[in-house]
């Protein structure tokens, strides 16, 4: 497989991810859920990740594991500037990227010091609209995004295993 299919293979499946991950509602009691399984997640693969969730702009969850590093507060504020303009997963947004050889900064001109399209960034949508962030960082861009997928699909009624990118 070619790195062009590899991409279009990706954005096939992180386009079902956008349709599926579709929460029933969304409030801080849900948050403080899904924060805290995504905390007992990266412990039980013995890793550590900075954890933020955010509804309106505003943060309601927010957990750096130990052995974590102030810049990953910083990766997680940049993928969730991403994921609230663009309501997309930052992974996708950068698989796009990728496949169109372009940046933010060169599309939309976008700085990186405040913007990343590296995995690790979800919306949190109710019925297609956008009204919340979940974002972690700490492990390569692939893994923090499926720790996310993982974490949030059961949330939303949806097998993780069926929605897991090849």
């Amino acid at each position: 497989m070619t790195d062009k299919e590899a991409l279009r293979t990706d954005l096939a499946r992180l386009a079902e991810q956008d349709q599926a991950l579709q929460l029933p509602r969304l409030d801080a009691d849900l948050c403080w859920s899904l924060g805290c399984t995504l905390r007992e997640a990266a412990l039980a693969q013995g890793v550590a990740v900075t954890i933020e969730l955010r509804i309106a702009g505003h943060t309601v969850f927010f957990h750096a594991m130990p052995g974590t590093t102030p810049s990953q507060a910083d990766w997680a504020r940049r993928k969730r500037n991403t994921v609230e303009l663009l309501a997309q997963s930052s992974y996708q947004v950068g698989r796009q990227l990728a496949l169109d050889g372009s940046s933010l900064e060169a599309k939309m001109g976008l700085p990186t010091r405040d913007y990343a399209s590296h995995g690790g960034g979800l919306p949190l949508k109710v019925g297609g609209v956008l009204l919340g962030s979940a974002t972690v960082s700490g492990l390569p861009q692939r893994d923090d995004h499926n720790l996310l997928v993982a974490a949030l699909a059961p949330f939303c009624g949806v097998d993780p295993s069926a929605i897991a990118l090849p």
